[in-house]
């Protein structure tokens, strides 16, 4: 049953929405807190926040923009930590509960296949994703500007650096968790020099994670929506449901304050994920707390890691608040997807396979 708004937009009815996430497993320990009985947003923050605060260890100012991973019945991260030199590297860090960490005090090193030393020059918001029985990080590092790197592990000890996966310039790199027809796929969002768009989300498909083609276009920035008209990137790994991948994206405007970072969700089709199916047209967090809109960077909330448990659909999303700190919020996919369909808004060539 379905009908529309007053703005027209698509009303489906309550027992529509059945979405179930189907794989990735359980997780009886994912971080959790209940929705607020007040809140009509569908996610909802840790009233804790942040988990993790500024100057997390001596020498080192902050900690955000990170991966977090179900690791051995506990937590693993893949931290963006920034020394009191201001200057980014990854570091790993373990918790029992996904909230209080403890961290390595020295960054992750790396070496090429033939096992010389190759550490990034610097390397900021990392994605961690398991494929098959690999985890792979992705990153942002120089390469003769911004560019993505990747590197493999399958114990978070010996770390091996792959090759480059694109060109620069190039951000928001991040992995799928499964092959599609028997093909590595990746998001990632080419930019121009600085920090400015192109702003749009692209597709890139591999045989064995060193060459990377067929590239297809997404989503394009824009809509009806200014908090996504300046650039969109791509945020955790797409979350596999029985109604296609569930993708966090976060959205940038450009104010007369500078720049506000926003997050919110689309479907894209399970089986060729260049195609949206639904794209939610308002975002689903903003910076509204101070945490969130003051800090090294003002006005930022930008999601980078998401569990989820399939038994119950819950979803815990670690995001990066004013590249200061890090926070944790909550949603389920059946409320998620439920909210994007009632606020969708599909750009001219989402529909598409995005091949030119």
């Amino acid at each position: 049953m379905r009908s529309r708004n007053e703005f027209g937009m698509t009303l489906f009815s309550k027992e529509h929405y059945m979405a179930k996430i189907i794989s990735g497993g359980n997780l009886p320990n994912i971080p959790w807190q209940d929705k607020p009985k007040d809140s009509w947003q569908p996610i909802w923050r840790y009233t804790e926040n942040p988990v993790i605060d500024r100057n997390p260890f001596p020498g080192m100012g902050r900690i955000f923009n990170s991966a977090v991973i179900p690791w051995e019945g506990k937590f693993k991260g893949v931290f963006r930590a920034e020394s009191t030199l201001a200057r980014p590297f990854l570091y790993l860090g373990d918790s029992d509960d996904g909230i209080h960490w403890t961290f390595q005090t020295e960054r992750i090193h790396m070496h090429d296949p033939d096992g010389t030393p190759h550490d990034p020059y610097y390397a900021y918001d990392p994605r961690v994703v398991k494929v098959d029985d690999t985890y792979y990080i992705m990153w942002c590092g120089d390469f003769d500007g911004a560019a993505i790197g990747v590197a493999s592990t399958k114990d978070f000890k010996d770390f091996t650096r792959l090759e480059n996966p694109f060109l620069p310039f190039n951000r928001n790199a991040v992995l799928f968790p499964r092959k599609i027809d028997n093909k590595f796929v990746m998001l990632s969002r080419p930019s121009d020099s600085g920090h400015t768009p192109f702003g749009d989300i692209l597709l890139s498909q591999s045989p064995d994670m060193k060459y990377w083609g067929e590239h297809r276009l997404v989503m394009q920035k824009g809509g009806s929506g200014w908090w996504e008209g300046l650039k969109i990137g791509a945020g955790p790994a797409p979350i596999e449901t029985d109604e296609g991948w569930l993708l966090f994206f976060h959205g940038v405007c450009q104010t007369c304050n500078g720049y506000v970072y926003s997050f919110s969700a689309a479907l894209l089709d399970k089986d060729k994920p260049s195609i949206v199916k639904y794209r939610c047209s308002d975002y689903m967090l903003t910076p509204e707390l101070p945490y969130e809109t003051t800090g090294f960077v003002d006005n930022v909330c930008f999601p980078v890691a998401a569990l989820t448990d399939q038994a119950t659909g819950r979803i815990a999303l670690y995001y990066g608040c004013a590249d200061t700190v890090t926070g944790l919020c909550f949603t389920t996919v059946d409320e998620t997807i439920k909210f994007i369909k009632e606020h969708n808004e599909l750009s001219a060539l989402d529909k598409d396979e995005g091949r030119f």
